[in-house]
């Protein structure tokens, strides 16, 4: 059996992203949410049920003015909602709306599908295989990935 270059396992783990996004955002897409990109669900993440700019910025591993134009693209497409903090005014609270957390929920479920799709054609063993090898070679992951492929 001729080994693969050490260059391919890279570039084929990031293809399998690459499907696995482009197949989500193609349901996402027919689902409802045809504005929705591959960043928003790393910010919507990060936000939770509610964060500032800054901490978006430092959870995304980018400065807060990014995490600013950030958040102004997720709130143009209705994903979150900007509010003053109860306990201090001067600090703004950015929350997921309902139809940022219907986002969210809708990438799951999809992504569950995904999943069992190629369990169908690879064999559950087979993914689970690849799962349980990933998680002993692989640092956890960061919310921070989309930015971190364009550096």
């Amino acid at each position: 059996m001729t080994s693969r270059p050490g260059h391919a396992l890279p570039l084929l783990l990031l293809a399998g992203f690459q499907t696995l996004v482009d197949r989500l955002h193609a349901t996402l897409a027919e689902q409802g949410h045809p504005q929705a990109r591959p960043m928003h669900g790393f910010a919507l993440q990060a936000v939770g049920t509610g964060c500032t700019a800054a901490d978006l910025g430092r959870a995304l591993g980018v400065s807060k003015q990014a995490a600013a134009k950030t958040i102004a693209g997720l709130e143009a497409a209705g994903y979150v909602e900007r509010s003053a903090d109860p306990g201090d005014a001067r600090r703004v609270v950015v929350r997921p709306t309902a139809h940022g957390r219907d986002l969210l929920a809708r990438s799951a479920a999809i992504f569950d599908a995904l999943r069992a799709e190629w369990a169908n054609r690879l064999g559950e063993d087979t993914v689970r295989t690849i799962e349980d090898a990933l998680a002993q070679v692989a640092a956890p992951p960061r919310l921070d990935t989309p930015t971190r492929l364009t550096r």
